[in-house]
């Protein structure tokens, strides 16, 4: 086999087919994500943050996806990556961005998120939301080591791509 044709696939066989409790825990995520207390765009604009956060090609290839099937701009996308000075966010999006970089990025001085950023995402989400936005992060983070270990390629479907 090539390198070429190695690299056509995924380095795991596919992971719903060994462990198929997989969709059972993976359909409540995305349900429970998609409660309607946070806006979609929310919810992907945190995973392209992570992903970008963890250097995963195809988590942000994902992501991005998504985010242009859902009709964001270029320049909404694109400036995830640098949203701290970006002009594309509004506030409560920034905070959503802030917590994903608090829990994925370790804080040498200490608690990962200070109660100061948690009183911030409290005046832009209730309590529903903010359980909301915590579960989106954690679903992300669910996949984190699946696309790190096993090595998905991006933009190509589950079924062509997982070692067989």
């Amino acid at each position: 086999m090539t390198t070429t044709e190695q690299n056509r696939q995924s380095r795991l066989p596919n992971p719903a087919v060994l462990v198929p409790e997989l969709k059972d825990i993976g359909g409540p995520m995305f349900k429970a994500t998609g409660n309607g207390s946070i806006p979609q765009a929310t919810i992907s604009l945190v995973q392209l943050r992570a992903g970008q956060i963890v250097g995963n090609t195809y988590l942000t290839v994902l992501h991005t996806g998504n985010l242009r099937k859902a009709g964001e701009t270029e320049e909404r996308i694109t400036a995830v990556a640098s949203w701290q000075d970006a002009p594309y966010f509004t506030d409560a999006e920034r905070i959503a961005l802030a917590l994903v970089e608090a829990v994925l990025t370790p804080n040498p001085a200490g608690e990962r998120v200070p109660d100061e950023l948690y009183e911030r995402a409290c005046k832009h989400y209730d309590d529903k939301a903010l359980a909301t936005l915590t579960m989106a992060i954690g679903q992300v983070c669910f996949f984190i080591p699946l696309a790190l270990i096993g090595k998905p390629l991006p933009g190509v479907s589950p079924a062509e791509q997982w070692k067989q």
